[in-house]
């Protein structure tokens, strides 16, 4: 043999993980090299009964936050030797063909990437092959899928906690879908430190989906509707471009930090000149680490820092 080693040293050289010298390794390689071999991953698959893909379902591609998550899912796939296969579930209609897709490719599991669960989505989900479901960045009630999300409750007490130490009495949040809150959390820990401290949350708006042009419209239509001694003083967003949405609208109206806005999620815009947004930071990478290590490995570890995130103070959530 070229390379000067046991086909078994050939074989490890080309398995993600396996052990083998890095002297072996390069001989190997230059050896593949030379003679123009590439290894038939396919093949390998078949005799092994794993592909080596996991399927990533989104329906926020539009979002940043969502971008951030995607490009942690891929390198950590990648450096554990595994390939992303994209399933964009935006439209809904089309959960069954991308999702039978996935099952056709048989990937090694599916990982739900701050997806909003339908009940149609999880059925489908249930009915590929007998294959680990892991949701991170989202709660779910079905107990089938594993799930790997912030502790929306606290960080939405660490928010409360540094609105009220402002000094504000009027208090409202606004939401992305009209899903049911405890996906997130967000708003329970938000109202419950409200409470805590004798204030109620006195205002809920929906803008429908995570969009900045709704959260602009829902808003100014609050803005409109509403004179401003009646107001809140504080509004604590979803995620940071409903958040975007709401200072826009407060600049273009001519209402600039009349009412304090904190975001979630800490997306790079965030921390740009003209909003400087206070914002909810989640660690990402850790929180992809421990979900792929559920995924690929059957792994858990329930109480570690990905629970965990930080507020970045900056300031949209000061009197002015």
């Amino acid at each position: 043999m070229l390379a000067g080693v046991s086909k078994w040293t050939v074989s490890r050289a080309f398995t993600p993980g396996a052990s083998i010298s890095d002297k072996a390794r390069a001989q190997v390689e230059a050896a593949a090299r030379a003679l123009g071999y590439r290894p038939n991953l396919l093949a390998r698959s078949l005799s092994q009964k794993r592909t080596h893909i996991i399927g990533v379902a989104i329906d926020e591609l539009k979002n940043p936050h969502s971008m951030l998550m995607l490009d942690a899912v891929t390198r950590q796939l990648q450096a554990r030797g595994y390939m992303a296969l994209l399933l964009n579930i935006t439209a809904g209609e089309h959960y069954r063909s991308v999702m039978d897709m996935a099952d056709q490719l048989q990937v090694d599991g599916i990982l739900f990437l701050g997806t909003v669960l339908t009940e149609e989505l999880i059925d489908v989900a249930h009915d590929l092959h007998h294959i680990p479901l892991v949701q991170v960045g989202r709660n779910t009630d079905d107990a089938g899928i594993a799930v790997v999300n912030t502790d929306g409750y606290r960080a939405g007490g660490e928010i409360a906690a540094l609105l009220l130490a402002q000094g504000y009495t009027r208090f409202g949040y606004m939401k992305g879908p009209d899903t049911a809150s405890n996906h997130l959390l967000r708003m329970e820990g938000y109202r419950d430190g409200l409470a805590a401290a004798g204030y109620p949350l006195s205002l809920h708006l929906t803008a429908g989906h995570y969009d900045r042009t709704l959260a602009y419209q829902a808003m100014t239509a609050y803005l409109d509707a509403v004179p401003p001694a009646d107001r809140v003083e504080a509004l604590f967003c979803e995620n940071d471009i409903l958040a975007l949405g709401a200072l826009e609208a407060l600049q273009v109206t001519g209402q600039s930090h009349q009412v304090a806005i904190v975001g979630f999620d800490d997306i790079d815009e965030a921390g740009a000149p003209g909003w400087q947004l206070t914002s909810y930071r989640q660690h990402t990478e850790r929180l992809i680490d421990e979900a792929l290590n559920r995924l690929i490995e059957d792994r858990a570890t329930d109480e570690g820092e990905w629970r965990y995130g930080e507020l970045r103070i900056r300031r949209s959530h000061l009197k002015m």
